[in-house]
């Protein structure tokens, strides 16, 4: 390891490096950037991963190359009575633009655990190819805790968002193949909700008309497109656990209604069938390794904050009967991505945590209490303090609301002082909370020894927490909003557009009143105002518009200015993003 923490090309413990690749110039040490790590690891052959690792004989594996495959849906469904491991959620306090590493923490815990000697497994989900193209970048993990062919998996990696996609767009197609034909369903075209999806960035095609050019090209109405994560079948995908109830949900999608108000089904339009038949291949999930050579299954991506944001539960249960350990990342902070991991995921498929991890680091605490991001490399014990409040709420959530017990992973960065680590960690100690500093990014596993073995410790105590949901089944859709914006956020009141009520009431009058709701809003707040850090109280949370998923089974509440097609940035991570002469991908990170 360098002295300023980045990893260089001693790499970490444990870590084959192949020879071959740049080194670029930082503060004087050499550095390696996070693709140059990937594209130099000597990855085992997948099959070996997951015969010598999970015990996966080879014939139920799927390989997609030599570095990553799928495992046989019926080979899974033969686990069914092995006991289930121990299930960690890694979740974070509030996003900042300085980063926290949750993916990087997910990855480092797995390769820790492993090397203590536990059979130990990640459960990610798959990166959007338009955060990877836009603003995020890739979502594979950073330095020495990546799982790879890293750059496989931030592209097409297996295709199952290409097969998502597809399914999608077909029904979108069959919506108005059916109108053009004589509409013998009376859909009233100005009631469909079904937009078509694509895997990029693309504000231009948000809001759009289509049928135009003459009665031979359809009717014409405004249409639109959503990215492929925040399409309502990748949030069945990753919740169904088999063909027959993938089926099934896919035929409860409600995509308009009638003229007489009636809600029309993609049952309905004989779609259900073939829309399967596109994701039955993609259902099973896709195993990977760390660059430590612990497994990983990356299935799924639905959005954090329009979807459930968690990976697929077919991936999840399966890790479950596969290792002892698994540890399974929740998008954005706890307040959105663990919410719903409990109130959607947990509700919906009987799976519990038996811990949770809360990744902060002194960056995005010192954030929260007001230093700008230009600052945040100067130490600032004062700002850390009040930056606390962010963290002390998720804290409070998590083991008062979930009640899951947990530890705090405070994931090191080179320009952290050691009194400011010591701080977070006798600020965590005075909550009841024991924090373990990391350094996995720049050590791989070794780096997260303290933090897995806490992390062991912890499952190993009887938990004083009893778990449980933010609200109950029976409660009104307004009544379930009201307590997640009380109990979690600390709003005062929940306000709501005259639209967003009717249709709320349309939606329980056709029945669809038990669901649970999934609230999607600004990751960078409690609230819905992005501006305001740490822990705002006494605020309004307003809800512009209710979307219901029928087959996904929940009712989505739209706040602030949340987008289901997110535009790109002025200068998208693509300008850096090239392909070498020898075929080597440059500038993904």
């Amino acid at each position: 390891m360098s002295t300023d923490g980045e990893p260089t090309k001693a790499g970490a413990a444990g870590y084959r490096v192949a020879e071959g690749c740049t080194l670029r110039p930082r503060e004087g040490v050499l550095v390696l950037s996070d693709i140059e790590i990937a594209n130099a690891a000597a990855m085992d052959r997948i099959t070996d991963v997951g015969r010598d690792r999970l015990g996966i004989p080879e014939e139920h594996l799927v390989p997609y190359g030599h570095h990553k495959a799928k495992v046989d849906l019926r080979y899974l469904a033969t686990l069914e009575d092995r006991p289930l491991g121990k299930l960690v959620l890694m979740t974070a306090i509030s996003p900042t633009p300085a980063g926290e590493g949750k993916t990087t923490t997910t990855v480092g815990l797995t390769d820790a655990l492993q090397g203590l000697g536990h059979r130990s497994m990640a459960c990610l989900r798959e990166p959007s190819m338009g955060p990877v193209f836009g603003m995020k970048g890739g979502a594979a993990g950073g330095g020495y805790a990546q799982v790879v062919p890293m750059t496989d998996i931030n592209l097409h990696f297996t295709g199952d968002f290409a097969a998502i996609a597809a399914a999608h767009n077909l029904l979108s197609a069959l919506i108005d193949n059916h109108v053009h034909h004589g509409n013998e369903l009376e859909i009233d075209v100005r009631s469909v909700t079904w937009k078509r999806v694509i895997d990029l960035n693309d504000r231009a095609l948000r809001d759009l008309v289509v049928g135009l050019g003459g009665i031979g090209n359809g009717y014409p109405r405004q249409d639109g497109f959503d990215i492929v994560v925040a399409s309502e079948l990748m949030a069945i995908f990753c919740l169904t656990e088999s063909w027959a109830d993938l089926k099934r949900r896919i035929g409860d999608i409600v995509v308009g209604y009638t003229r007489s108000k009636a809600p029309v089904t993609a049952r309905d339009l004989g779609a259900h069938g073939a829309m399967t038949v596109l994701l039955r291949d993609a259902l099973a999930p896709n195993l990977v390794q760390t660059l430590e050579h612990a497994p990983a299954f990356v299935h799924g991506g639905p959005f954090a904050n329009i979807a459930h944001g968690c990976s697929s539960v077919v991936a999840t249960r399966a890790a479950l009967r596969l290792a002892d350990y698994v540890v399974t990342e929740a998008g954005f902070g706890a307040d959105l991505g663990a919410e719903k991991f409990v109130d959607i995921k947990c509700r919906k498929s009987g799976l519990r945590p038996d811990a949770a991890v809360v990744v902060a680091t002194v960056r995005a605490l010192k954030y929260h209490g007001g230093v700008d991001v230009p600052e945040l490399a100067t130490e600032d014990l004062d700002a850390l303090e009040l930056g606390m409040a962010n963290l002390r709420r998720h804290l409070h959530n998590i083991r008062e609301v979930y009640g899951v017990p947990c530890v705090v992973a405070v994931n090191r960065f080179p320009t952290d002082t050691d009194a400011e680590v010591a701080r977070v960690v006798e600020l965590c100690a005075a909550e009841g909370v024991r924090a373990f500093p990391a350094r996995h990014f720049a050590e791989g596993g070794v780096g997260a020894e303290d933090l897995a073995k806490g992390v062991l410790e912890l499952l190993e105590e009887p938990s004083p927490h009893e778990f449980g949901f933010t609200y109950d089944d029976d409660l009104s859709l307004t009544a379930k909003v009201e307590a997640v914006a009380a109990r979690l956020y600390g709003a005062r009141e929940v306000t709501w557009d005259g639209k967003a009520r009717r249709r709320l009431e349309r939606i329980e009058a056709d029945g669809y009143g038990a669901l649970p709701v999934c609230i999607a809003k600004t990751q960078y707040s409690f609230s819905t105002d992005a501006t305001l850090r740490g822990a705002p109280s006494g605020h309004e949370l307003h809800v512009r518009e209710v979307r219901l998923s029928a087959g996904a089974g929940f009712v989505v509440m739209v706040c602030g200015d949340v987008m289901t097609m997110p535009g790109l940035p002025r200068r998208p991570a693509s300008d850096h993003i090239d392909l070498a002469d020898d075929g080597t991908i440059l500038g993904l990170s």
